[in-house]
């Protein structure tokens, strides 16, 4: 693993959104590249995470996490890996709906992001399967349970 430096954006003043370290921490571990690398990482409200989902997917509403993998044009080499759009309002609503700590959803939205940054997807069963078992394992690696149990028992940290 490589280095991976991270920007944060805080575009809400949402509550319960963790520490800037946190989300180093969280984004440095799904890092799985061999060369050092940059990702930004936006915290949005449900407004513009919704213009972006109909803007880039064609879905309306907005959603827990959007992924921009940087495509460099042709004989241009940068280290960015791109950005994560994450919606703190969907994040903080998904965690308590699925019984889950914050901390733990974002840590889950965090690592779920990286990995679409690396290639990895869930669009096919098999590609599901395998991107999960990372998800899982990156996340107990970092105290975080199954993310898709339908509920979890460990404390907020």
């Amino acid at each position: 693993m490589s280095e991976l430096t991270v920007d944060l954006q805080r575009m809400t003043d949402a509550d319960g959104i963790p520490a800037d370290d946190a989300f180093g921490q969280w984004a440095r571990k799904a890092w799985l590249g061999d060369d050092p690398s940059e990702v930004t990482i936006r915290i949005v409200d449900v407004d513009e995470s919704a213009e972006l989902n109909s803007q880039y997917r064609g879905k309306s509403g907005p959603t827990n996490v959007l992924s921009f993998p940087f495509e460099a044009p042709a004989g241009i080499t940068v280290p960015l890996a791109g950005d994560l759009v994450i919606c703190a309002p969907v994040v903080e609503k998904e965690a308590k709906d699925q019984h889950k700590t914050l901390a733990a959803h974002w840590a889950h939205m965090v690592v779920h992001g990286m990995l679409h940054l690396q290639g990895y997807d869930h669009i096919e069963d098999n590609d599901a399967e395998v991107m999960e078992a990372l998800e899982i394992r990156l996340l107990e690696q970092l105290g975080h349970g199954n993310p898709y149990e339908s509920e979890e028992t460990e404390k907020d940290s």
